[in-house]
């Protein structure tokens, strides 16, 4: 009997990254996906269980499918992903600054000193004394 290729073990690999990636590339942008990522979670539950329905079958049947090696590799790098996935969300998540410390619109802004483009340091007090009022754009994440 010639063995077939075990569909379900790729398939689960393939459901679990997409449970991973699709979190920041799509979930990210809804408040009920963001806070708890319950739709993320539930693709992980999904791709946990092709792993292991695939594993099985391989391991019951292995003179029909194939996958006792990958199958094995690929739920490890599945539940690997799976706590990275559950670290970056549930762990460092949390140690990032509350946003009740922040300025409102409107308040002034503390004193601080930064090089202006030519690379010649500049306070803000000095900006103030020259101008009535000084525009502070803030940009959020890496150049």
């Amino acid at each position: 009997m010639k063995r077939s290729w075990n569909a379900l073990v790729w398939i689960g690999f393939g459901v679990a990254l997409f449970a991973g990636l699709s979190y920041y590339l799509f979930f990210i942008r809804f408040p009920e996906t963001r806070d708890v990522p319950w739709a993320n979670l539930l693709l992980f539950f999904v791709a946990g269980w092709l792993l292991a329905v695939g594993v099985r079958r391989a391991y019951r049947q292995p003179e029909r499918y194939r996958g006792k090696i990958s199958g094995v590799i690929l739920g490890a790098l599945s539940v690997l992903l799976f706590g990275l996935f559950c670290y970056g969300n549930f762990v460092l998540a949390r140690q990032l600054p509350s946003a009740s410390d922040a300025l409102r619109p409107g308040q002034p802004a503390p004193g601080f000193t930064l090089a202006d483009a030519n690379g010649k340091t500049i306070a803000l007090s000095e900006l103030l004394n020259k101008n009535r009022a000084v525009l502070l754009i803030f940009y959020r994440g890496y150049w």
